[in-house]
């Protein structure tokens, strides 16, 4: 599968980014997309040293929004897959031919998660273990951001409904649920982020407001009304 978009949302991952575009170097055949999240460090002026194409954000949006708007371009590119990933150096572009050769493997999924349920702190997992209790997915990594995502999936996405969602993984499962589409898993290898924390579940804080936001989610939008097409 050669037209392929690999999309990384970025917000002050200069640190990072070095070891990821060097991984990449291997793979010269896909293409790949920054999205840089209005960061205040040198993210964008190292992406364009790297000579990556990168859409910058003249706002931050948040790694969903961010995600997102790299979809919408793949969609208007034509892309036939899209593959997500992180820029903090966790996931790691050699797993890259295990979600394609998984998505070979099963030609009726729309989805496939690189899944590394060994991750995470212990608030990762509550959170984890409350979203599969209250909303009944099988996913087993709710919230793995390595994904690849076929067409069916990538126009999804790319649509309105998708927009206002402010996380990337219970919201998103559950249209996907909704409209009919398969979900594949597959195991991948993660390492610490390089550099900084994560921005999701770094303090209590953020994961309470997390927590409420998804569970209001989960019950309201339980059924999005979307039919797969």
């Amino acid at each position: 599968m050669t037209n392929l978009l690999i999309i990384i949302p970025a917000f002050n991952e200069e640190a990072s980014l070095p070891y990821v575009f060097e991984e990449l170097k291997d793979y010269p055949e896909w293409d790949l997309l920054i999205v840089d999240d209005a960061s205040t460090d040198n993210t964008l002026k190292l992406c364009l040293e790297y000579k990556i194409s990168t859409l910058p954000l003249r706002i931050q949006l948040g790694a969903w929004a961010a995600t997102q708007t790299g979809i919408r371009y793949a969609a208007k590119h034509h892309y036939e897959c899209v593959i997500t990933m992180d820029g903090d150096g966790q996931h790691h572009p050699k797993d890259i031919p295990k979600l394609l050769e998984t998505a070979r493997l099963n030609p009726k999924a729309d989805v496939i998660i690189g899944e590394c349920i060994a991750r995470g702190s212990q608030m990762r997992h509550i959170a984890w273990k409350y979203f599969r209790m209250l909303t009944g997915l099988k996913v087993k990594d709710i919230t793995s951001g390595f994904r690849l995502y076929k067409p069916e999936a990538i126009q999804l996405l790319a649509r309105k409904e998708a927009t206002m969602l402010e996380y990337q993984d219970v919201g998103i499962l559950l249209m996907f649920r909704e409209a009919g589409l398969t979900i594949k898993e597959t195991r991948v290898s993660t390492s610490e982020r390089l550099h900084g924390k994560s921005h999701l579940f770094s303090t209590w804080l953020k994961v309470t407001y997390y927590m409420i936001v998804t569970t209001i989610l989960a019950i309201s939008k339980h059924n999005l009304g979307i039919k797969k097409q």
